[in-house]
């Protein structure tokens, strides 16, 4: 197979393994929390973010009011997350240049998007395919692993993975085709102790795979 069609192949079976792809991020369609949610998600779990966005959202439930919170109020909150004194320094700077520049309107340009605090390209990326339908590969490390497991790209870095994939993955499938390559990482292609034995690439041409 060429390069394109186990790109094909690989999102097939994912579609068909993950027919309902979508962000584990609870953000209830809302770009604030989808951007909030996705910094606090650096170094921790998806499950742990949903649990404490409960209290925070209770807390600000607007850019403007997690903009005008006390530093020390969002730490408390969001403690559980790990690495809270930068994760509340940023989602507070990245609130207030949102409602002081963009009006509390979440920015679709790229480099808009990196001027918020704690927003890199794979959260930038994860807002701008989720929010805006735009694709954008979210080079995490599940995609990575996964993607060179498979073959599919030769780089191991975050951005190396992002470009090689956007030239494989069409723009309209890249959102999905990220968030099952979390699901399939989770359930089968582990990064330890990977179940291949049941894995739905398992008896198909990748011979790269291991």
């Amino acid at each position: 197979m060429t390069l394109k069609e186990k790109a094909a192949t690989a999102i097939s079976v994912l579609e068909q393994q993950y027919p309902a792809a979508e962000c584990s991020l609870r953000y209830e369609g809302e770009p604030y929390k989808l951007l909030v949610m996705a910094i606090l998600s650096a170094q921790c779990t998806d499950a742990r973010v949903n649990q404490v966005s409960i209290p925070l959202f209770a807390a600000f439930p607007t850019a403007a009011e997690l903009a005008a919170a006390e530093l020390a109020d969002i730490e408390t909150i969001i403690r559980p997350v790990g690495l809270y004194h930068s994760k509340a320094k940023n989602i507070k700077a990245a609130a207030e240049r949102l409602c002081a520049v963009y009006g509390g309107v979440l920015p679709r340009d790229m480099k808009e998007l990196l001027s918020l605090a704690g927003v890199g390209r794979k959260v930038a990326n994860l807002l701008r395919g989720d929010l805006f339908d735009l694709g954008g590969i979210v080079a995490d490390t599940h995609c990575i692993r996964i993607s060179g497991r498979l073959g599919l790209v030769t780089s191991n870095t975050p951005i190396g993975v992002e470009r090689q994939l956007d030239k494989l993955i069409p723009k309209e499938k890249q959102s999905d085709f990220c968030h099952r390559m979390v699901l399939f990482g989770r359930e089968f292609c582990r990064a330890k102790n990977p179940d291949c034995e049941n894995c739905p690439f398992r008896a198909l041409e990748f011979p790269c795979k291991i």
